[in-house]
């Protein structure tokens, strides 16, 4: 009994069920008041909270197909993305770009947009061309492009309120390798020329500490075949965790502290297959807000944001993370309206975050911004409608595949019911 996501913040009181067939799964949905699919639990806001059944597909029985032209292949959608990854490459593909973490399971990372940074690159739901799903009654449908499309349009970005999704078809590309370049440079000039690096390069993103005045930029490029990484990860946590432990004691220091961290050597190089380089260890618990804003004012943005903590010596103890994100066309993607920059706003997880957070919305909401589905926002029903027009279509779908909210809990109930 029991439920909590990564953080420890989410609790729920429903059973957690594995399944081990489509077929029990389709049971236990048919018998089951309320439903809620979960993951690795990456999300920060309640999307698999319930008091009911919650289910995780880490123990189905399934298995990877890949079709004969080698672009596409058939995915348990329960598979984590470090499995799915590895699976991959031993049959010499990828996905075309991940995020900087992997134990999320597929189908939760589709479901709420999750992405990684690319000017031409997608949220990894831009992948996706067909769902095999067990609907509300317990009954298995397959949803695409041709097939139930008002219905694949909604699942492409779900938040698991359409069926429990158990296969995936999924686009791949042949594996490939990245070389990870890792420095400190100051704010101005990053500021200066990111965009022409972000056009220059595959990927580029960064993280500024809102205290200092040095930036880390991160770079991943294309290079010849070689060994995996002697790391997994692209920064050592130790110090960082103790200079956190210091600022959760002490908030006043949390500045100086952070001016502190970047004086220390942040340099650094890793090689390797690319599924070994996009994740990286990320074991220090967290609460994070991520807003999608119109590519044009990113920049503008996020240093309004910095300058407001900085005025106000708020203790925002981690970095922000800036990334770059391609259009879509899925309904309820934050990216559908165009290009966006990512800005994703972190705090540690013994520190006060929700003040923080609601004023930091404030600026994103004003210019533009859309929250990340699985990260910390206050949405409000009317306000995802004026954000997304297509929202009451994809209700509409909802109410037409579970019309008595089977796979709703309150949170959704509030936005989708």
């Amino acid at each position: 009994m029991g439920w909590s996501n990564w953080s420890g913040s989410v609790n729920a009181d429903g059973e957690v069920h594995f399944p081990r067939t489509e077929e029990e799964l389709g049971a236990l949905v048919r018998t089951a008041r309320t439903v809620r699919p979960t993951g690795a639990g990456h999300s920060f806001m309640p999307l698999c909270a319930s008091d009911d059944v919650i289910v995780s597909l880490a123990q189905l029985e399934s298995r990877l197909t890949i079709a004969s032209d080698r672009k596409t292949a058939r995915i348990p959608a329960g598979w984590s993305i470090k499995r799915l990854t590895q699976e991959l490459w031993n049959d010499g593909l990828a996905l075309a770009n991940q995020g900087d973490v992997n134990p999320q399971s597929l189908a939760g990372a589709m479901a709420t947009g999750t992405h990684g940074t690319g000017r031409e690159l997608g949220n990894l739901a831009t992948f996706a061309r067909g769902f095999r799903l067990v609907r509300a009654d317990g009954t298995v449908t397959w949803c695409d492009a041709n097939t139930e499309s008002d219905l694949f349009e909604a699942q492409r970005l779900s938040l698991g309120m359409f069926g429990i999704a158990t296969e995936i078809e999924c686009d791949v590309v042949p594996a490939y390798h990245l070389a990870e370049r890792i420095e400190k440079l100051p704010w101005g000039e990053v500021r200066e020329k990111y965009f022409e690096l972000a056009t220059e390069l595959r990927h580029v993103e960064f993280w500024l500490f809102p205290h200092a005045d040095t930036v880390i930029l991160k770079t991943l490029e294309p290079c010849d075949p070689c060994d995996p990484p002697p790391t997994t990860t692209d920064m050592e946590e130790d110090s960082f965790r103790r200079l956190l432990n210091i600022g959760a004691i002490v908030p006043p220091l949390v500045p100086t502290l952070q001016r502190l961290i970047m004086r220390s050597n942040m340099n650094g190089r890793r090689r390797g297959p690319a599924h070994t380089i996009f994740p990286s260890d990320r074991t220090i618990p967290f609460e994070e807000m991520e807003y999608e804003m119109p590519q044009a004012v990113g920049l503008e943005t996020l240093e309004e944001v910095v300058i407001w903590i900085r005025k106000k010596r708020l203790p925002v103890s981690f970095p922000f993370e800036f990334r770059i994100v391609a259009a879509d066309d899925i309904w309820m993607s934050p990216m559908n309206a165009g290009p966006v920059a990512a800005i994703s706003m972190h705090q540690y997880a013994k520190m006060p975050w929700r003040n923080l957070f609601a004023d930091a919305e404030a600026i994103f909401r004003a210019h533009g911004g859309r929250p990340h589905w699985a990260k910390r926002h206050t949405l409000r029903r009317d306000e995802v409608g004026a954000l997304y027009p297509m929202a009451e279509r994809y209700r509409e779908v909802r109410r037409t595949v579970d019309p008595d909210g089977k796979f709703l809990n309150p949170h959704l109930e509030e936005l989708f019911g």
